[in-house]
Parts: structure tokens; sequence; C-alpha cells
């Protein structure tokens, strides 16, 4: 994944040299604002993940407290 982003990167770069910059950096920001989501994504899919573990070890700790015969 970090290759793929890499790559668009310096794709972004090559495409317009650094002469004109106005327009490279709003590519540049476009791509920046882009990581950005991805990172808030994937946290908030981490932080899911640990609730639900959470909540799994509570369930099976109430059923080895009081087992249903």
């Amino acid at each position: 994944m970090i290759k793929f982003f890499r790559r668009i990167r310096q794709q972004l770069l090559t495409e317009n040299p650094p002469i004109g910059r106005a327009g490279n950096f709003s590519k540049y920001f476009l791509y920046a604002i882009d990581e950005i989501i991805l990172l808030v994504i994937g946290i908030l899919i981490a932080l899911q993940i640990n609730k639900w573990n959470e909540q799994h070890k509570e369930r099976t700790i109430d059923q080895e407290v009081y087992p249903l015969y």
C-alpha cells in the first residue's frame, strides 16, 4: 500500500516540474488529504476491532462465571 502511494506521489512530482508550483502544490495537497483520510479510516477500523474484541472477552468471561446449562 505504501508503494502504491509513493508511486502516485512520484508521478505527481514528475508530471509537473517545480517550475509551476501552484498547480503542483494543489495536486500534492490533494494527495496529502487522501493519505490523512486513509489514516483516519484505518484508526477507526482498528478501534472498532478492539471494541469487538473487548465485548467478546466480556461475553466469554460471563459464560465462564455463569455457564448456561
